[in-house]
């Protein structure tokens, strides 16, 4: 209460402004450790990855954790100004993660009690037998010269625990977020949601705290309540839109106030729940106060889908005025007439299982909207039968059977296009993956559609930090179909493989010059290529009898092509491949290099 605090100051003290005073400090958020019974001493374990609050070159805070006096658990602290110890980069890297080194390593949690180490088998059992919880270690607040961390108080410890009892009190439209989080893995590639479930995460309900459900459910029932106020004041639809807007918010906050999400003690902000396509447990995790002036807040939520909406309002205003059908890719019912282009940007294979991570935003948006679109939202989690992904864990863990039906599933889509474009229409896909099953897959579907590939561009479309560091692809392969004549003629693979060939050797220079490096050329070549296949519904091998070259051996010749170019490179430093360094080497190494 900085008011009652000041009064021991006289109005002419604080008139003038350089005098020091009492002034607030807002919270920005709160943050959290899960924890754990010892299976030793039965002391509370806090399951900590480190206990670095920042680490800035001009700023470095430490988390302090002491056994409490009767070694039931611990003791937090906030220790400011650590000061940086090291010779080197690698010294100072080195004792950065031994002084800031939390309780949780790969084999486990140590207890900081009697050094017990809770292994992750432990933990799992322990978690789904609900038997974990968490508790407050550290608060962050908006200081005069930037962020500030202190030690939690007793009021905030009270003010966490009350929140269950409010939540009580609350009735949200379509019940409590009792959902199912599906325990399958979606396919080798990707997790999904299913990691959460190995440790008792296995509804909706279970990935929020307690204060963090009532204020979405608060937000939730404000928004659904609007439409009716601001009736009051303006036109009916535009109630209606406004609310069916401000719902996208609650999603906005959602993403950045779970359980999943943590304090990247580098930006000094909250870093949100989906870093990736896939959801897994954080031991320690960060709680955003959301009417703080911070990333994550509902003020910068709403200001978010404001932004969007002027920005489309104004791209209107020169456009004519688009049509949206909520309708299946296979089938474009209600789409009438005939395109002049069409262009897509299809499910990536099984890199992303877009309905499972879906699910974390439609539970909120189906409370707060959903008795407004009863259709659209007429199951409890997003419908997923008819998914073009490859979702293994949708055959029973058949990956050979996912493929077949993503494969079939594209094929019905991009033969759908087919009958909707004019005949002299353009058709783009773009694509990024890095696994060659992907490509061939896509590929067969495209040919078996009746498309032929008549250009390629790889476009940079991903933003750096998601594209920086291991084979993660910087950029998308967009490629520009038409269809392929009725009266296209069988080819034969020797003069398939020339024509590729001479297709993508000046494609490689432009590529190689225009600084495409690692994975993104090894694709970026794909396109070209697939000029010289693709004009054929079938590709005969010309010394076998009755046999055909599918699309996986081509484009083997083609990546085989690509690796010797990219050696080349690498062992003279000239333009053009070195094809006799390249052929000294086995096909592994030269991958690699």
């Amino acid at each position: 209460d900085i008011d009652s605090m000041n009064d021991e100051f006289t109005e002419e003290y604080l008139e003038d402004k350089r005098n020091p005073r009492w002034v607030a400090k807002p919270t920005v958020a709160y943050l959290w450790a899960r924890t754990v019974t010892c299976k030793n001493c039965r002391a509370t374990v806090p399951l900590l990855k480190t206990r670095w609050l920042c680490k800035k070159a001009s700023r470095r805070v430490l988390l302090t954790m002491e056994p409490n006096a009767d070694r039931t658990g611990v003791v937090f602290g906030v220790e400011n100004n650590i000061p940086v110890k090291g010779g080197n980069a690698a010294q100072k890297r080195e004792h950065d993660k031994r002084e800031g080194g939390g309780t949780m390593s790969r084999a486990g949690a140590i207890c900081p009690c009697c050094k017990t180490i809770m292994t992750v088998q432990d933990i799992q059992v322990e978690a789904t037998a609900n038997r974990w919880g968490d508790t407050l270690i550290a608060t962050v607040v908006d200081g005069q010269k930037g962020k500030e961390y202190r030690s939690a108080t007793s009021v905030e410890v009270t003010a966490a625990l009350e929140a269950s009892e409010r939540e009580r009190s609350m009735a949200l439209p379509f019940g409590s977020l009792n959902e199912p989080i599906d325990p399958a893995r979606p396919s080798p590639n990707a997790r999904g949601m299913s990691g959460l479930t190995r440790y008792g995460i296995d509804t909706f309900q279970k990935v929020f705290n307690t204060r963090q459900r009532v204020a979405l459910s608060t937000f939730t029932l404000l928004t659904s309540r609007l439409e009716a106020d601001l009736a009051k004041e303006c036109p009916s639809d535009w109630a209606a839109a406004i609310r069916h807007e401000l719902a996208l918010a609650i999603d906005r906050v959602a993403d950045r106030n779970s359980t999943l999400c943590h304090w990247d003690s580098g930006y000094q902000k909250i870093a949100g729940t989906f870093q990736r396509y896939a959801l897994r447990v954080n031991w320690d995790y960060c709680e955003v106060n959301p009417f703080a002036e911070t990333t994550g807040n509902y003020y910068s939520a709403v200001e978010w889908i404001a932004n969007v909406v002027q920005h489309v309002l104004q791209l209107n205003s020169s456009a004519p005025m688009p049509r949206a059908y909520r309708t299946s890719a296979t089938q474009l019912v209600g789409c009438d007439g005939q395109f002049d282009l069409i262009l897509t940007d299809p499910p990536y294979y099984d890199a992303i299982p877009y309905a499972d991570v879906s699910d974390f935003f439609y539970v909120w948006l189906r409370r707060a909207v959903g008795g407004s679109f009863p259709d659209e939202f007429s199951t409890a989690l997003v419908a997923k039968d008819e998914e073009l992904v490859q979702h293994a864990g949708r055959f029973g863990g058949d990956n050979r059977r996912a493929k077949q039906f993503y494969e079939d599933g594209m094929a019905l889509a991009f033969s759908a296009a087919r009958e909707k474009l004019r005949d002299d229409g353009l058709f783009v896909v773009v694509f990024a993956h890095k696994h060659p099953d992907a490509w061939e897959t896509l590929a067969s579907s495209m040919i078996r559609s009746g498309f032929m590939v008549d250009a390629s561009w790889p476009i940079e479309t991903e933003m750096p930090n998601k594209a920086a560091g291991g084979a993660r692809l910087a950029s998308s392969v967009w490629l520009v179909c038409k269809k392929r004549p009725a009266t296209a003629r069988p080819g034969w693979d020797n003069n398939v493989l020339e024509e590729m060939k001479a297709n993508i050797a000046v494609r490689l220079r432009e590529y190689w010059d225009a600084g495409i490096r690692g994975p993104d050329f090894v694709w970026a070549a794909t396109g070209p290529a697939m000029e010289a296949y693709s004009k054929h519904p079938v590709v005969r091998k010309a010394n076998e009898a009755n046999a055909t070259m599918g699309v996986g051996e081509f484009l083997n010749h083609v990546r085989r092509m690509v690796v010797d170019y990219v050696v080349g490179q690498v062992l003279t430093g000239e333009q053009g491949s070195d094809l006799a360094a390249a052929d000294r080497l086995d096909e592994v190494t030269a991958y690699y290099l």
